[in-house]
């Protein structure tokens, strides 16, 4: 049975996401520093039970920890603010909260936590216990919805790596109708809206579970949706992925339901890419990031299918997933993906053209990023027929 322990202790409460290598993307550019202070950029608050397993959670997906390594953790005594700072298209902070904080406690300024608070993950440990953690989620929950209504409330039912598959499908089952329950007791039932993920550090389960976190923070996602629906129609697609390079989240995928294991296959691709590239990729005397324009692979598998992989900017990755019958038309595979990423980076200047105040959602880098802004959705046109001359 896999073992957790809890969190840091002594990390400074405005410490940056610097455990990345460099040429992974996260260290921050000079030119950016000071177009987006951290201190407006959309929160995330983790919250649980002491040694629930909420700062494992973060070291693994945000700065690249083996999961064996948290093992080693020490327990968190005091909120940490981790700034995953503005060279990643994926850019908010983390509050981790410790597990013996009380918010009956007055001296809590509440409208300072959850007023900028865009989500709100609660980490429930699976193999203990649960019913003081019910208790605790209760009163966060609706402390956190009296403050700011707009706050996505996830529940992470955490170290599920430890129970049979009956076993995990029963005690969400459990805790979900107990949450239901309290918040009807509250007068809560209808107001707030409670999203159940099953999770683990030990597998790509706690990858999905933070990119639906993420998706839902990114109000244009409909939009990033559409964009990879018309791609998969003209080019034979059976399934994509929008990746945030660093951090292996996916910000957003097309209408076909997501696939653990195709999911597991494209994350371990971009683990692939990206340590070839920060080996073979970077010459001695220039310190760019490892994954750049020229970036792309090519991976086919004995069962017929074929992952591909290929650069949007330097920050986002599109990850496909077709038959290799299929992939005998790379050529208009080629242009429509350019196509693709040429409706992105005009998305990219509508966002830089009209710059709007930071709010609850997540934006993206001053430079070389953005999304879809309001509702000017732009639609590429693709083809089927290879490009003449």
């Amino acid at each position: 049975m896999s073992s957790y322990q809890d969190d840091e202790e002594g990390v400074p409460f405005d410490s940056q996401a610097g455990s990345f290598p460099k040429e992974f993307g996260y260290g921050a550019f000079d030119n950016e520093q000071d177009s987006n202070p951290a201190d407006h950029k959309p929160r995330i608050l983790l919250m649980g039970l002491r040694r629930s397993g909420k700062s494992s959670i973060q070291k693994v997906v945000f700065h690249k920890m083996s999961p064996n390594e948290t093992l080693f953790l020490e327990s968190t005594n005091k909120i940490i603010k981790d700034d995953i700072n503005n060279s990643s298209f994926v850019q908010f902070q983390i509050w981790d909260f410790p597990g013996q904080i009380d918010f009956v406690d007055t001296c809590f300024d509440f409208d300072m936590i959850f007023g900028g608070c865009g989500a709100l993950v609660f980490v429930i440990d699976a193999q203990d216990d649960y019913l003081e953690a019910l208790n605790k989620l209760n009163r966060f929950v609706t402390k956190a919805y009296k403050v700011n209504p707009n706050i996505k409330f996830e529940v992470f039912i955490h170290k599920v790596d430890g129970l049979g598959d009956d076993s995990k499908m029963e005690c969400q089952r459990d805790i979900h109708q107990r949450a239901m329950d309290d918040l009807s007791d509250s007068g809560y039932d209808q107001q707030i809206h409670l999203s159940f993920h099953l999770t683990s550090i030990y597998d790509h389960s706690i990858f999905e579970a933070f990119s639906k976190v993420v998706q839902k923070l990114i109000t244009q996602l409909p939009a990033l949706e559409n964009l990879l629906n018309i791609l998969n129609t003209n080019s034979a697609i059976e399934k994509s992925f929008l990746f945030d390079v660093v951090s292996k989240i996916y910000i957003a995928t097309d209408s076909t339901p997501v696939d653990m294991q195709s999911y597991e296959l494209c994350c371990d691709m971009i683990d692939v890419v990206t340590d070839l590239s920060s080996i073979y990729g970077v010459k001695e005397e220039q310190e760019p990031t490892a994954f750049d324009e020229q970036s792309s692979s090519l991976i086919k598998l004995n069962n017929g299918t074929v992952l591909y992989l290929r650069e949007v900017n330097k920050f986002l990755a599109l990850v496909c997933i077709l038959r290799e019958d299929n992939f005998d038309h790379k050529g208009i595979i080629d242009y429509n993906f350019l196509c693709f990423r040429n409706a992105i980076q005009q998305v990219f200047e509508l966002r830089n053209k009209n710059q709007s105040p930071v709010n609850n959602s997540i934006g993206s880098p001053p430079v070389n990023g953005g999304i879809i802004i309001g509702d000017n959705h732009l639609s590429p046109t693709l083809t089927e027929d290879p490009p003449l001359g």
